[in-house]
């Protein structure tokens, strides 16, 4: 039985040793958390948060052990990208109830609150070293989410069933072969 964990690694690749979180404490309040052991709603701090970190790091919830956003996965996300310094946060995204295939496990670019990436162009950066591979890539910036890669030609024709103009098939075709499975009739 495949983990969370182990489709992350799947898709961003393993924990990179030149990266740590330091200070960055990013995800222990945008993320929700919710597993036997531990659990919170998103955008609230995690009870265990302290001014210097986590409060209990030495036996934190196993999620919180084997999280690692995307800054931490893909090395060519610039090393600015860190979720404090850029107000950018990246992960995998599972959604148990798809509204298409797109969404059921993708890359979710969120920008926090406060942050001027769009504007510096940190989340362009950041785009661009992630929508490279066979993997949806949304963006969010707190008010709407909108899909970013696949672009909206091969989207609405993956998700249409319609026949691809020949520049087109075999992009169609590779992202049909993985995410068919997700699609309503598929």
């Amino acid at each position: 039985m495949r983990t969370d964990t182990d489709v992350e690694t799947m898709l961003l690749g393993p924990v990179l040793a030149d990266r740590t979180c330091g200070d960055c404490t990013a995800c222990c309040t945008v993320l929700t958390v919710n597993t036997p052991e531990f659990s919170k709603p998103a955008g609230t701090p995690c009870v265990n948060l302290r001014a210097g970190g986590c409060g209990i790091h030495d036996v934190r919830p196993g999620i919180c052990r084997t999280w690692f956003c995307a800054w931490r996965r893909v090395a060519t996300m610039p090393d600015a990208a860190r979720p404090d310094r850029s107000g950018l946060l990246v992960s995998i995204n599972f959604v148990q109830a798809p509204q298409n295939c797109f969404e059921g496990v993708s890359i979710n670019v969120r920008a926090l609150a406060g942050s001027d990436a769009i504007e510096n162009g940190m989340a362009a950066a950041v785009l661009d070293s992630l929508c490279d591979r066979l993997v949806p890539v949304w963006f969010s910036d707190g008010s709407k989410k909108m899909l970013m890669h696949p672009d909206n030609d091969v989207a609405s024709l993956v998700l249409s069933g319609d026949l691809a103009p020949e520049h087109l098939q075999d992009e169609v075709a590779a992202w049909r072969e993985r995410y068919g499975v997700f699609a309503p009739n598929g």
